[in-house]
């Protein structure tokens, strides 16, 4: 029954896929991090995590449900909202 379903979706241009878990990972930049000018690197941005500050990067990744298989990734700065790059992470 699938197999009809994703025929009729697929001449419409559009696909049925299993389910996808979105997760997104801060990846932590020592707070005394600085560039040639003695700033700090301009891709690294604070975030606040339960009470806690963090400074770097965050990586988003969409996961196969069933297989757990990371089928994509998006790195964004660390205080980008999750939800904004779940629409990407689809497969």
């Amino acid at each position: 029954m699938l197999a009809t379903i994703n025929v009729g979706l697929a001449h419409q241009g559009l696909l049925f896929k299993t389910d996808t878990v979105v997760e997104a990972t801060i990846i932590a930049a020592l707070s005394s991090t600085k560039n040639n000018s003695g700033d700090r690197d301009p891709e690294m941005h604070q975030t606040k995590k339960g009470n806690q500050w963090h400074l770097g990067v965050k990586v988003h990744s969409g996961v196969d449900a069933d297989s757990g298989l990371v089928h994509s990734v998006v790195g964004t700065a660390a205080n980008v909202n999750d939800v904004t790059h779940a629409g990407a992470l689809a497969p």
